[in-house]
């Protein structure tokens, strides 16, 4: 005797909802991307950059090589999540979508949107959990960059006037010991440095005599200035690493220690953080090497789109914010619509941080591979962006992920306010 299983209407219409859940439907290039294997990490750093193990490298970075550790706060900053989800849409490709279009056209490991300090919208892909940590690539140059401006608060850098060397005193007279720190901070030290991700760049060379030789001996490496200092920019991960080479002269600590103590656990943080060791002198990777929750990079934003402040208290000046992140506050040649970056005058650029153009003040942290922090203050919205973008930019590959991310941006901001 056969059976007829009937289904209520409310049952039929709770699992049609749950199929069409957030994250039901599949990201682009999982079994690429290792899916079949659980999403392994690779087995060293060589290894994390390949195709099979970028997704469970990219989220446990830490595991493959040396860190230190950026305890979370005693009482961290709750985020909780929104009553409802909004409706985000934008247009791509003549095309109008959803964030779950998103996730399906794009790479993205996680996205997560906070307005008013409440998650409005949280994604993952390939299997990624809020728990993990994700490698921010030079969105860690935005935490230098805030760390220098807690040493300036403290008068333990006594002027960002003053040359690296003054700190650094192994650099007194190279080139980077002899550049200012403030055109450091706005990568504009004028050397010759070509970073375009391509396995023979300054960059690669300059990593591999970092990791040979130790920090100090790669940055005396650079040695030719084809620019007036503060005249051009002209991006290098390099610079970062002077600067993290200057805040541990100027306050006696290591990066992790005093970006725990003064931004990290005052901001709120939820979940212990890790930043990568270089291998030799066992200094941090200023340029790049800081992991992180989702959430926690969120937290990050939101201390970033309040101008400093968290859970009452100020953790930076204002006035150091604005100098980080408004574009009237940088020379002409930084600013959004002004300064040539690879033939793009799209962005501008700050203390280590983009300059977004628009109506109103906004800017993000940036790196490879499509790992993003957007934050706009006057709308108190902050976007959380990590990714296994195909190539460094997101675009070169023809996946489009630069382009498409900064449609979805464009719709996200359009559902609260005006670009």
């Amino acid at each position: 005797m056969h059976h007829i299983l009937r289904i209520s209407p409310a049952l039929a219409l709770t699992l049609a909802l749950a199929l069409a859940a957030p994250g039901a439907t599949a990201a682009p290039d999982e079994e690429a991307l290792g899916k079949a294997a659980g999403y392994p990490a690779g087995r060293n750093l060589a290894q994390a950059a390949q195709e099979p193990y970028m997704v469970g490298s990219y989220s446990a970075m830490d595991s493959l090589a040396g860190s230190c550790s950026l305890a979370p706060a005693a009482q961290p900053l709750a985020l909780p999540k929104a009553a409802s989800e909004p409706s985000f849409r934008y247009r791509f490709g003549a095309r109008t979508l959803s964030l779950d279009d998103y996730m399906e056209h794009q790479r993205a490991m996680a996205v997560l949107v906070l307005k008013d300090g409440e998650i409005v919208a949280e994604r993952y892909n390939y299997g990624r959990e809020p728990g993990m940590r994700m490698l921010s690539n030079s969105m860690a140059k935005t935490v230098v960059a805030l760390a220098m401006g807690k040493a300036l608060e403290e008068g333990l850098v006594r002027s960002l006037d003053d040359t690296a060397a003054t700190y650094a005193k192994e650099l007194a007279g190279t080139l980077y010991g002899e550049t200012r720190i403030v055109n450091l901070l706005r990568m504009a030290s004028g050397a010759r440095y070509v970073e375009d991700y391509t396995p023979t760049d300054d960059r690669a060379r300059f990593n591999a005599a970092r990791r040979r030789a130790g920090i100090v001996e790669a940055l005396r490496g650079v040695t030719e200035r084809t620019d007036a200092e503060g005249s051009r920019f002209n991006y290098s991960g390099a610079q970062t690493d002077v600067l993290g080479l200057v805040l541990r002269h100027a306050t006696g600590r290591s990066l992790c220690d005093y970006v725990a103590e003064k931004i990290w656990q005052p901001l709120g943080a939820e979940a212990e953080a890790k930043w990568l060791l270089n291998p030799t002198d066992h200094m941090e990777q200023a340029q790049g090497g800081f992991n992180a929750t989702v959430r926690d990079y969120a937290r990050l934003g939101w201390l970033l789109a309040n101008d400093g402040q968290a859970q009452g208290r100020a953790v930076l000046t204002r006035d150091y914010l604005l100098a980080m992140t408004e574009a009237a506050r940088q020379p002409e040649a930084f600013r959004p619509g002004r300064m040539d970056h690879k033939g793009s005058s799209y962005s501008g650029y700050g203390f280590q941080t983009w300059l977004l153009p628009g109506s109103h003040r906004r800017f993000a942290l940036l790196g490879i591979h499509g790992q993003a922090i957007f934050v706009d203050p006057e709308l108190k919205l902050v976007v959380v962006h990590t990714a296994v973008g195909k190539d460094a930019s997101g675009d070169a590959s023809g996946n489009h992920l630069g382009a498409e991310r900064d449609a979805l941006l464009r719709g996200i901001v359009a559902r609260y306010g005006q670009w």
